[in-house]
C-alpha cells in the first residue's frame, strides 16, 4: 500500500524522503535550527529542490553549520565559498550567512538559545494547519511577517517573511501536511 504524502514533494526520491523525514518535525535543536536557516536563505528565488540537491555541498562547505566558525570567516574564506561550484554562488547570500551567524549567537546570549527565541513565537508548540492541498499553503502570515521583522530588526538578513514562513515549515513551527498526507497526524 501506498503512502499518500504532500503533491509538492511526488515524483522525486529525494524529495519524498526529505518529506517523510524532515519536513514538518519540530526542531529544538540550534545546530539544526541554524541549518535549515542557511539553506532556506540559499533557497530564496529558486527552488527547494536545487537547494536540497546541494546540501551535502552545503555542509561541507560551510564547515558543517558550524554557526561558531562561520561567524569568524574572513574575505578569503568568502571568497573561496564564491568558488565553490558546489553551493550556489550568490555573493549577497553567502555574506549573509556570516551576518546571520554573528546575529545567531547574539541570539543565543540573549535567550539561551535560538531556539527558545524562535520557539517562543509559538509558545513552544507547533501551529497545525489543516489544508487539504497544496494549494492552500500560504507563502507567508502575519506571523512570519513579525517573526521576519524582529529578524532584520537583530541584524538578519535574506529572512523575509516568505524565507521565514519556509523555515518555520521545515523546522515544524507549524505543521503543513495536507490533511490526507500519512505525516499529518504523526507530527
Amino acid at each position: 500500500m501506498t503512502k499518500h504524502r504532500c503533491a509538492w514533494c511526488k515524483g522525486d526520491a529525494l524529495y519524498e524522503a526529505y518529506h517523510d523525514e524532515e519536513w514538518g518535525v519540530p526542531v529544538y535543536d540550534d545546530d539544526k535550527l541554524f541549518e535549515f536557516l542557511i539553506l532556506e536563505t540559499f533557497q530564496a528565488g529558486l527552488s527547494w529542490i536545487t537547494v536540497l540537491r546541494k546540501r551535502g555541498n552545503f555542509k561541507k562547505a560551510f564547515d558543517h553549520f558550524d554557526y561558531k566558525k562561520i561567524a569568524q570567516y574572513d574575505q578569503a574564506k568568502i571568497n573561496a565559498l564564491l568558488q565553490d561550484a558546489g553551493i550556489i554562488r550568490n555573493k549577497l547570500k553567502v555574506k549573509a550567512t556570516v551576518t546571520n551567524a554573528q546575529a545567531f549567537i547574539k541570539i543565543q546570549e540573549e535567550f539561551g538559545s535560538f531556539s527558545t527565541y524562535i520557539w517562543g513565537f509559538v509558545e513552544g508548540k507547533p501551529i497545525k494547519n489543516a489544508f487539504k492541498s497544496v494549494k492552500e499553503l500560504p507563502a507567508n502570515t502575519a506571523l512570519s511577517d513579525m517573526i521576519s521583522k524582529d529578524l532584520k530588526k537583530r541584524g538578519f538578513k535574506f529572512v523575509g517573511t516568505t524565507v521565514v514562513y519556509a523555515h518555520m515549515q521545515a523546522t515544524g513551527m507549524v505543521n503543513d501536511h495536507e490533511t490526507t498526507c500519512f505525516r499529518y497526524e504523526e507530527v
